[in-house]
Parts: structure tokens; C-alpha cells; sequence
């Protein structure tokens, strides 16, 4: 679905993406882990066209990618979350829903004028996927609620409802489980393993949590120091010595002793 080649990103002579290539399998849900500042968001905001590589490519389904704006990767299918919340705090959950699909009628103001019920049909269409999207989450009892007043795990749902709101190829997600509770981290694990396997969604995703890449994320991949350090299952990264030293710092056997707890906290 999505390669990388030989991608730099440098900052001055901070080197935060440092010649990558990694592939991310159609249909897949791949994990990417690493201490703090190994360039793991970095590496996205360049696959999402928030930065421009100063070197090598993003091949997104056969095609080059790399440098085009985050509006036209969403248009080929490329998303991404945040690990903050971008949610529309004045909006309701439902009208966050209905804003994303793309080239609504209702955005033309020639449209307003002259064809006002292809606008009405339309929004009827939007609404509906919207409360689809809604039940597949079990948000739907927030649906007049407004997003500023949810929760942080209800905010990481609605912004995981809005990738459903169209044709998405791949989807990059950014610490998912950030600041989330375990019953909440548990229906988004859910949510994201339904849409996998039954919309065939390819997900991404970086997340500290070993215990939830562990049940969700076949391969996981290590950055260390704006590069991939290794790539493998989740059991084979947390026993292999080289990634536990460089994600922990802390020596091995107090490495080993937090990945069998379930949570390995950045260094």
C-alpha cells in the first residue's frame, strides 16, 4: 500500500528522519514504536504532506507522492489522526461526521442558488453515513452532543469516525491511546480491528502501549534516532536486546521486566 524510500528529514543539524525506507502491506495494521524524539511523528507529517522530505520518495498505492499537500493525499486516500484531538469543539459529533466527505454541492455557492435539492439530497446521504458511523462505534448516544465536551477517548472515537467518513486507503494514527482509559482504549483497539478486518482498512500507528500493539499490530517496526532500527512481531521486537536498550535506556532486565507488565514508557 505505502513505501518509503530513502526519506531525510533534517531540522538544522538535527537529523529527525535519517534515510528511512520501510513498506506498509495493504490491509495490514503495522505498529511503529520508539523512545521520545526517535522522529516517529516526524515520519508522518512527512507521509501526510505536513513536511516536505529534503530527500527519497512516498509510493502510495503504485503512484509518487511525495511533497503533495495533505488535502490532495486526503483526496487519494491517505489520512491521519492526531494524538491531540482536531475535533470541531462548536460542532456537534454528527455535524463533524457530515463536514468530511469531500466536493459536497454545498460548498459552491452556485450550487446554494441554483440546485438547492442536490444539496438537500446529499446532506440526507451524509447523514445517514454519519449515524452508520456513529452505531459501528457505539458513539451514537453523543450524536447532538457538542465534540468540544467529550471525553479524550470519545474525542480519539469521533476523529476515527471521521477517516470513516470516506474512501480511505491508509490510515496513519498518532498515539491513539494517548491520555485514554482502558474501557475506551479497548472499544477504539475494537473499532480499528472491525474496520480492518471488515472494511479493509491498512492502518499505522504509533503508540507506547506495548500490551495494545500487541493484540492489534502485525509487523511492528522500531525507530531509534530518526531511523528504523528493526522489524518484526511484537514478541520478537520486545525480545530483541538492541531495542529494548535504545526505547528504555534503562538496562535489560528492568526492559524485560516493564514489556512483561504490558507498557513500556518512552526513556
Amino acid at each position: 500500500m505505502l513505501s518509503v524510500k530513502n526519506v531525510s528529514m533534517h531540522f538544522g543539524g538535527i537529523k529527525a528522519v535519517d534515510n528511512v525506507s520501510l513498506d506498509i502491506a495493504s490491509g495490514s495494521i503495522t505498529g511503529l514504536i520508539g523512545p521520545n524524539g526517535a522522529g516517529k511523528t516526524t515520519l508522518f507529517n512527512v507521509i501526510a504532506g505536513h513536511y516536505q522530505p529534503q530527500s527519497g520518495q512516498i509510493i502510495l498505492d503504485g503512484e509518487d507522492v511525495t511533497g503533495l499537500p495533505p488535502h490532495r493525499l486526503f483526496a487519494k486516500g491517505l489520512l491521519r489522526t492526531f494524538q491531540l484531538a482536531h475535533e470541531f469543539a462548536s460542532l456537534t459529533v454528527r455535524d463533524n461526521l457530515m463536514m468530511v466527505p469531500p466536493d459536497q454541492s454545498g460548498e459552491r455557492l452556485v450550487d446554494v442558488w441554483l440546485h438547492p435539492s442536490k444539496i438537500t439530497a446529499e446532506e440526507a446521504q451524509n447523514r445517514h453515513r454519519a449515524d452508520e458511523v456513529m452505531a459501528f462505534l457505539k458513539i451514537d448516544h453523543l450524536a447532538d452532543e457538542y465534540a468540544g465536551n467529550l471525553s479524550g477517548g470519545q474525542k480519539k472515537l469521533l476523529e476515527l469516525g471521521r477517516t470513516m467518513m470516506t474512501d480511505a486507503k491508509i490510515v496513519f494514527l498518532d498515539e491513539v491511546g494517548a491520555g485514554v482509559n482502558r474501557t475506551l482504549l479497548g472499544q477504539i483497539g475494537d473499532a480499528i480491528v472491525r474496520l480492518n478486518r471488515e472494511h479493509n482498512f491498512t492502518f499505522c500507528m504509533i503508540e507506547h502501549d506495548m500490551q495494545f500493539i500487541s493484540r492489534l499490530c502485525d509487523p511492528v517496526m522500531v525507530m531509534a534516532e530518526g531511523r528504523v532500527l528493526t522489524t518484526g512481531s511484537a514478541a520478537a521486537v520486545l525480545a530483541n536486546d538492541a531495542v529494548i536498550e535504545a526505547y528504555l535506556g534503562r538496562g535489560l532486565n528492568t526492559a524485560r521486566s516493564g514489556s512483561r507488565r504490558g507498557v513500556v514508557e518512552p526513556a
